[in-house]
């Protein structure tokens, strides 16, 4: 759905002539909230004026919660917000408070935890009503306007929980109190136990493996998601064949890593024609997709891609790779001024289900040539019945077979077949771009940036991609420049996409603080500039300082509370993160993250807080399986220490050391790149050692490779850098 002002408006008056009326949205900077400025319903934002409202009034909360690339938010907006009837219902009896789930990740995550207490499941929108101190006592998600298939409806719904509120005071505060204190339960995933090592990031594994679907990859059925972070644990694994019986666990996790990987990008989950990835698929086939595109799923299967060209030197993935980044420069970055957008809608309007990315027969008939078209419709399957359940003519495009095959069947050569194809593929391109586009969020968020710029230096740097580097330096110093400052700490917003909005500073959360940790420890391995690593070592020190509980370990997703500071409803509530949802657990990322600048900085307390964080949830931590897979890699860091190789040089010769340490992605390994001129400038661990080395007197590149407390002699050859790499790994 569209979420510029204007479109808003023309739904909203088409609806209900309700686009002369402006609500207090009309001054938020969020394009969500603004997509709703139109609407008939007296909207606040989150924050204390509406508690204090709400409290003067003595009149119960409606929460919601939405995203402005969520479908069903905007169908409620149309079916429900946008009916007067509803509205002076809501504007009588509450006060309607409206979040944006991605501009407040704390906020959401504690009501989604209420309302899978309340309901048994969460999602968008969240509907939740709260007492005037923000307790919940009910809650869903989706509310039809009308009783249907037993579902009731919403005008229902809110007359009997004003009626509540009014007459039944007791039973809603009782509620209201079990459901915090479900979610502080929710939340508390505290199954301490000592010393967790390799046999726990075996049963991780070994999860994984067990609901890999061996026939059309993925793991589990539909709705199927891609589960990043259980690809790298299964890449991790895969990338290291060593005695100790470990052989056929490391051939079950190459397989189903690459097949998951082949599986989804052939699928119609992948966007054969721009490139990117959809959300997730809402079958077992990866055939049809929730067509929105989120930046933080970009950045992770990138990821992916990248380590298994990496490792197994696959050029599919290195394909597919390229073809994400293209897309990325295209539609999610501000090439201007460096940083990472956050999303693109699936649909344009609410009438548009998929449309802009899916294809009748007709419709490839209109562009191709006779002879494009039966190349394209055989390799894509573009046929008469196509996938969509509400058009059953849109074909999703996907690849049910092989070029050679397509080659064979029309009696053409290869060549030809790969020329009509690509042919093909850039006029159905161009002629999708005439079509009215899904909203792009320009929204800049730090956390979200984090994971893009780790990303892109790793893709910029395996795949020889001078360009990507570039412009995630950019990108990275644009967003230390703009929401880091070291006394107030991280902001979670760098800009916002809209314009005409000014959005009061929200304070950055964990995941904004620990991937940005990560990002410029990445920019300081590629480039030697020491400004990167120490911005690294300040941020993890504040998130020490704000988020890090010293009594209980591990870290809290929010900031502990000042002087004086009081927090709304369900943010009183403390949450560690555990579970990767849909990004890596903030706890799993901050441990990797102390691990990574303890083997550079050999800090005693980094190294404790890196194992209490893991010990915390080493007692549960296996129940949560493809969940928990970051945690696997944390933990997979931790066991196996850093292994550091570092290239010295700025040459031809070092250029090919730096590929040659760059081959196998193993999640201990981390390749530095200097020049020699900045060996005078170095983290203490390898200022103790790097420097004096024998042999560095002489000319030419060389390698070093360090682990533990010491570094091996330099080597210059390739054949001996990978000598030195087995040894080490």
């Amino acid at each position: 759905m569209s979420s510029d002002p204007a479109a808003s408006q023309e739904v909203a008056g088409s609806h209900e002539q309700a686009s002369e009326h402006l609500n207090s949205l009309a001054k938020a900077a969020s394009a969500y909230l603004r997509s709703a400025m139109h609407q008939p319903v007296e909207w606040q934002e989150w924050g204390e004026a509406a508690f204090e409202k709400a409290k003067a009034e003595d009149k119960p909360i409606l929460l919601d919660i939405g995203a402005v690339w969520c479908h069903w938010c905007h169908v409620m907006d149309r079916e429900s917000y946008e009916n007067s009837l509803t509205a002076k219902i809501i504007n009588d009896h509450f006060v309607a408070v409206k979040v944006d789930r991605d501009e407040r990740p704390d906020v959401d995550t504690r009501y989604q935890a209420a309302v899978s207490a309340i309901s048994g499941q969460g999602g968008w929108p969240l509907t939740a009503f709260l007492t005037p101190e923000g307790k919940p006592y009910f809650g869903g998600t989706y509310f039809p306007p009308a009783d249907q298939h037993g579902r009731p409806g919403f005008q229902r719904v809110l007359l009997t929980m004003a009626e509540a509120f009014q007459n039944r005071r007791d039973e809603v505060n009782e509620s209201a109190g079990s459901v915090m204190a479900a979610i502080e339960h929710n939340e508390s995933f505290m199954g301490r136990a000592g010393n967790p090592g390799p046999d726990l990031v075996a049963k991780l594994v070994s999860s994984a493996l067990k609901q890999f679907d061996a026939r059309s990859g993925g793991f589990g059925s539909q709705p199927k998601f891609p589960h990043s972070g259980a690809i790298d644990l299964l890449l991790d694994v895969a990338s290291r064949v060593s005695a100790g019986g470990m052989e056929d666990v490391s051939e079950s996790a190459k397989t189903a890593a690459m097949v998951t990987l082949q599986k989804m990008s052939k699928g119609g989950i992948y966007d054969h024609l721009a490139g990117g990835f959809h959300r997730y698929s809402v079958d077992e086939r990866w055939v049809v997709p929730h067509f929105e595109k989120m930046s933080y799923d970009n950045s992770e299967l990138l990821k992916n891609y990248v380590h298994a060209f990496q490792t197994f030197v696959e050029p599919e993935a290195a394909r597919v790779a390229r073809e994400m980044i293209q897309w990325i420069d295209e539609w999610l970055s501000d090439r201007e001024r460096g940083g990472f957008y956050a999303s693109q809608d699936a649909d344009f309007s609410l009438d548009d289900d998929g449309d802009y990315f899916t294809w009748t027969r007709d419709e490839a008939t209109e562009v191709l040539t006779a002879e494009e078209l039966a190349v394209a419709s055989a390799y894509y399957d573009i046929g008469e019945i196509g996938d969509m359940h509400h058009n059953p003519a849109k074909n999703v495009l996907h690849v049910r077979g092989t070029l050679e095959g397509v080659a064979k069947a029309n009696a053409i050569t290869m060549e030809v077949a790969r020329e009509r194809l690509a042919v093909a593929k850039a006029k159905l391109y161009a002629a999708r771009l005439k079509r009215p586009t899904p909203y792009v969020d320009k929204t800049i968020y730090v956390g979200w940036n984090g994971m893009m710029i780790s990303a892109y230096l790793e893709a910029g740097r395996v795949l020889d991609m001078p360009e990507v580097r570039a412009f995630a330096l950019k990108s990275l110093d644009r967003v230390l420049a703009e929401a880091w400052d070291a006394k107030a700490g991280l902001a979670h917003v760098v800009a916002y996409g809209e314009q005409g909005g000014s959005g009061a500073r929200v304070a950055g959360v964990l995941e904004d603080y620990v991937f940005l940790g990560h990002a410029a420890l990445d920019a300081w391995e590629m480039t030697g500039e020491m400004r990167y690593y120490t911005a690294a070592e300040a941020i993890m020190e504040s998130a020490l300082v704000k988020f890090y509980d010293p009594v209980g370990c591990a870290f809290f997703d929010t900031e502990s509370v000042g002087e004086g500071e009081t927090r709304l409803g369900a943010l009183v509530t403390r949450r560690k993160p555990l579970q990767d949802s849909p990004t890596p657990a903030g706890n799993s990322v901050g441990a990797a993250l102390l691990l990574r600048l303890e083997a550079l900085n050999g800090r005693e307390d980094y190294a404790v807080k890196a194992l209490e964080t893991l010990e915390t949830f080493a007692g549960v931590v296996e129940h949560f399986g493809l969940y928990a897979a970051s945690y696997g890699l944390a933990l997979q860091r931790m066991v196996l220490r850093a292994v550091e190789i570092c290239v010295i040089g700025d040459d031809a010769a070092a250029r090919r050391l730096e590929a040659v340490a760059l081959a196998r992605y193993v999640v201990n390994k981390s390749v530095i790149r200097l020049r020699r001129d900045q060996l005078g400038a170095l983290p203490p661990a390898l200022a103790e050692t790097l420097p004096h080395l024998p042999g560095l007197g002489g000319e030419g590149s060389f390698a070093v490779v360090c682990s533990g407390k010491g570094c091996l002699p330099p080597v210059s050859g390739v054949d001996e850098l990978i000598e030195a790499m087995n040894k080490a790994l």
